[in-house]
């Protein structure tokens, strides 16, 4: 953290202008070294200057802008130079090379941001909506992403907090200084209701955050089926574009074929997968275990049936496991004679939509049946305040069991001071959510995944 890191923050390739991105106690005197302009040591923190980059000869290798701020008022809190370059590929890893040839270190990825948390600028929750900013396909995604960068989401994780640590201060008080008159005596018809509320509390953030994890990530949808039931022509339709190959052959889709759509402000990651039958053909094997697979793992399911075709006794067992998941059955061909009776599906009638794909019928009434399986009009009208990432919801999922298990304790009258350990327990495992705590190897990990200038 002593040293002077650089690295070129914008995309590479060629553009108009390249930002190249230098932090550090000594960033402003090493950038000082390459510039022919202005004294950079002299001139006011949060100024542009004008100038040139020349190399140890004094041969000008690009015309430049130099964006100078002082700590602590900067990302990462430290001494931060900005240099607006030609977008130019060679003339911006010219002037990268030169900065490192002069003291600069080149930064690992996310190392900017894993600066500004570890100097306090930015909680772990906001760290991490950065690169869920840079990421966003979507306004809501935007949305979500600005809400947890400013700060919203970890006032919810701080005000949890802040009502636990007034109980075990109060917990401790008792304890250690029961002489002590004017505090209240935390009995468990006080404890009780306190815990339920903080129970009641985590238990809506959770629910709540399934909708964060919705517009960060998306929707998980799997087009099942029987080979030729349509299931090519359907992501085709939902895509507008023709991304998967149809023909009258069974068994032209042998792996899965992805696209993806929003949906009302909410991404739909659609899988076309192989149409499950059974098959000596090894490749088309392949593919149909994979349908099975993507069958179990998705968070939505697009089950097509062709209406000519009678149901055979494979699809209404697979359609049987649908219960427990989010699924609409789509009965395609509905200008040819059915050949099958609803009253042998297995599934609820109000997840079923009739359609002919090749006449684009009914495309729309499933768009609206996925805006209404999954709330999408609430979400896009809600203001999105939630956990989003899946490290963040299962520590919140974990607390929540640790609470339940006080609860049972304060029912069976174990010792306030084994209430008051676990209740710290929880406190502490709400800090990692935001950073308060955290261990090195979880920031390393995290940061890996961000951009190089980031």
């Amino acid at each position: 953290m002593n040293d002077t890191i650089c690295a070129i923050a914008t995309s590479q390739g060629v553009g108009a202008i390249a930002i190249i991105r230098v932090s550090g106690e000594d960033s402003i005197n090493i950038v000082n070294k390459l510039f022919k302009g202005k004294n950079l040591n002299k001139v006011e923190s949060h100024t542009i200057n004008y100038g040139y980059i020349i190399d140890k000869n004094q041969k000008i290798i690009d015309e430049v802008l130099v964006s100078v701020m002082h700590a602590p008022k900067t990302f990462t809190t430290e001494n931060t130079v900005e240099i607006n370059t030609h977008g130019g590929i060679a003339s911006t890893n010219k002037v990268l090379e030169l900065l490192l040839t002069n003291g600069c270190r080149l930064a690992e990825p996310g190392e900017f941001t894993k600066r500004a948390f570890l100097n306090g600028r930015i909680d772990l929750l906001e760290a991490e909506a950065v690169m869920d900013m840079i990421n966003a396909k979507t306004n809501t995604q935007r949305e979500l992403a600005t809400n947890q960068i400013t700060g919203k989401v970890s006032n919810l994780i701080n005000d949890l907090r802040d009502e636990m640590i007034q109980i075990i201060s109060n917990i401790n008080v008792n304890i250690d200084y029961p002489e002590y008159d004017d505090v209240d005596i935390i009995t468990n018809d006080i404890l009780i209701p306190k815990i339920n509320n903080i129970k009641e509390k985590i238990s809506k953030i959770i629910k709540e955050s399934r909708n964060g994890k919705i517009i960060k990530d998306g929707i998980k949808t799997s087009i099942i089926g029987r080979p030729n039931v349509g299931k090519s022509s359907l992501l085709n339709q939902l895509l507008e574009e023709e991304k998967a190959i149809v023909t009258d052959i069974a068994g032209t889709t042998r792996d899965i074929v992805e696209g993806q759509i929003s949906l009302n402000g909410i991404i739909l990651n659609i899988i076309d997968t192989a149409g499950i039958r059974e098959t000596e053909d090894i490749i088309e094997s392949i593919g149909v275990e994979k349908s099975l697979k993507m069958m179990e793992e998705s968070d939505l399911i697009l089950f097509v049936l062709n209406n000519n075709e009678p149901l055979s006794d494979d699809i209404k067992e697979l359609l049987s496991k649908l219960k427990d998941k989010n699924y609409v059955v789509i009965i395609n061909k509905t200008d040819l004679p059915r050949k099958f009776k609803l009253s042998e599906l297995p599934v609820d009638k109000d997840k079923i939509i009739n359609m002919s794909i090749k006449n684009n019928q009914g495309i729309e009434e499933l768009k609206n049946k996925i805006i209404q399986i999954f709330n999408i009009s609430q979400i896009e009208m809600s203001d999105p305040t939630y956990l989003s990432n899946s490290r963040s919801i299962s520590i919140l999922e974990s607390c929540l069991e640790s609470i339940k298990e006080v609860e049972k304790g304060l029912g069976n009258n174990f010792p306030i001071d084994m209430i008051e350990l676990d209740l710290k327990n929880i406190w502490e495992k709400l800090g990692t959510i935001n950073g308060t705590t955290y261990e090195e190897e979880l920031l390393d990990q995290m940061f890996s995944r961000f951009c190089l200038g980031k």
